[in-house]
This record gives C-alpha cells, structure tokens and sequence, in this order.
C-alpha cells in the first residue's frame, strides 16, 4: 500500500538514524495510514480510502461528504 493520505497528502518524510556510535544511515518515517470504508449517502455507494490516522479524525469532524469534496478538489479519484 502507497504510504501517503488521500486527504491530507502526508506521504513519508526522510532522515538519518543515528547509533550509540553516533554512525548514521538513512530511514523513513511513514505516516499511519489505513484503509478505511464508508458509506457515502450522496451517491448511495461505499468508497474505501487510505487516511493517516489524522485524517480520520478529520473526516469524524467535518463528514465524508465534505472530506470526499476535498479529496476531488486535490485532483485524486474516488
């Protein structure tokens, strides 16, 4: 599964990780995204999207209508 939110477009950042010995190589720092479906009353179908845990907190605040708006205005399909 591609590591980035379908709403907030959070994808992985990257950096060093850093021993004892202070001897550095290089990591990713995914965000939490998962799969997640809901039902959207406006089109009478279900739609599963891949969120960061903060986006479904967002759509639990603002509706799935209104997050599914955002996602189409960003340029994704759903």
């Amino acid at each position: 599964m591609s590591a980035h939110c379908q709403l907030t477009g959070s994808k992985p950042g990257f950096g060093n990780k850093i021993s004892h010995s202070h001897h550095r190589t290089s990591r990713r720092f995914d965000p939490n995204v998962q799969r997640k479906r809901y039902w959207l009353p406006g089109e009478g179908r279900y739609v599963r999207l891949t969120l960061s845990a903060r986006a479904i907190r967002t759509v639990d605040s603002i509706g799935i209508e209104a997050a599914v708006a955002r996602i189409r205005a960003r340029g994704e399909k759903v």
